[in-house]
């Protein structure tokens, strides 16, 4: 079938076959017959050199707990235009680095004067750059689960307006596909309120995803599993008694309340320590952003492959 598309597509356009994709868009594909593996370590120098900071010390994380960002502190302005380049620079990176969706995400809250506190914390990420230049997605061969999202919600982030950031990453057969980490369009009265409208989000990208995938394989897709760690919402998407507590949330948020009636949409719990959207909503410790940025899938692409490529060398052997 390839062949005779390549045939096909060669008597109408001038067209030479390159062999299997190796370097997209500053996207690195690494082929194995175990797996792929996504990075883009030479975009990311790049972005070190422009800023010039090729030389600095590496970070462990991204941004700080303590770290409080706002567009009111009385600070002197940084260069408006340096800013926004490295911002929209780190944006494209996040094709493959979701560990930096919402230290960016945040950082992009303020391309409008930002001050000296945003070009701080801006250098921050870019040293956590510096150390983390190999990583990437690993996408390995498996029969997995199919197709799992998890949702979450960090309530009253930001400074500001008080609004909350959503979070919220789905799995097709164990590997990231897709992410998210954004700031929510309403206030959230209560860390439930935010949980259920983050899981609405949720269930709006799974519905998505479930036509995407039916498109691509020719057959309907089975319920997608959102996972939340919030009780009370996971409570609120299936009963209805709890709606005295929930009609000043707007009407829109309760569409996922319909797709789990329709079953296209299954919720259930998920303890907190596995809750993978967990990095994408708010800022982590040292030791509790390493173990996340693992379970969110992003590894050093450059072990990974050296680990396949030694399991190749024993089983030669052998």
């Amino acid at each position: 079938m390839i062949t005779e598309f390549k045939r096909e597509m060669s008597s109408k356009f001038e067209m030479s076959d390159l062999g299997k994709l190796s370097y997209y868009l500053g996207i690195e594909v690494h082929q194995h017959k175990d797996g792929i593996t996504l990075s883009q370590e030479r975009y990311a120098s790049k972005i070190l050199e422009e800023a010039g900071m090729s030389d600095c010390n590496a970070s462990q994380s991204p941004m700080d707990q303590s770290v409080k960002l706002s567009k009111n502190k009385k600070e002197g302005l940084i260069d408006e235009t340096n800013y926004r380049r490295t911002i929209g620079c780190l944006r494209y990176l996040l094709h493959t680095r979701p560990d930096l969706s919402f230290s960016v995400g945040m950082l992009s809250r303020y391309m409008q004067e930002p001050k000296e506190s945003h070009g701080t914390a801006l250098k921050q990420v870019l040293r956590y750059l510096k150390g983390t230049l190999s990583h990437g997605l690993v996408f390995e061969r498996s029969n997995g689960a199919g197709l799992v999202g998890y949702s979450d919600s960090s309530h009253n982030v930001d400074e500001d307006d008080g609004k909350s950031t959503t979070g919220h990453v789905f799995y097709f057969n164990g590997c990231p596909i897709t992410w998210c980490s954004q700031k929510q369009e309403t206030v959230a009265l209560s860390s439930c309120e935010a949980e259920f409208m983050a899981a609405t989000e949720a269930a709006k990208q799974a519905i998505w995803l479930q036509e995407l995938f039916a498109e691509v394989i020719g057959r309907e897709c089975e319920s997608v599993t959102i996972r939340v760690d919030n009780k009370s919402a996971i409570a609120l998407t299936k009963n209805p008694v709890f709606h005295g507590r929930s009609k000043h949330i707007h009407r829109r948020y309760h569409f996922i309340r319909e797709c789990v009636e329709n079953g296209q949409v299954e919720v259930e719990h998920v303890p907190g320590e596995e809750q993978k959207a967990d990095i994408l909503t708010k800022a982590l410790g040292r030791i509790k952003f390493k173990e996340m940025r693992g379970l969110i899938g992003v590894k050093d692409v450059k072990e990974e492959e050296f680990k396949l490529k030694g399991e190749n060398v024993v089983v030669s052997l052998k």
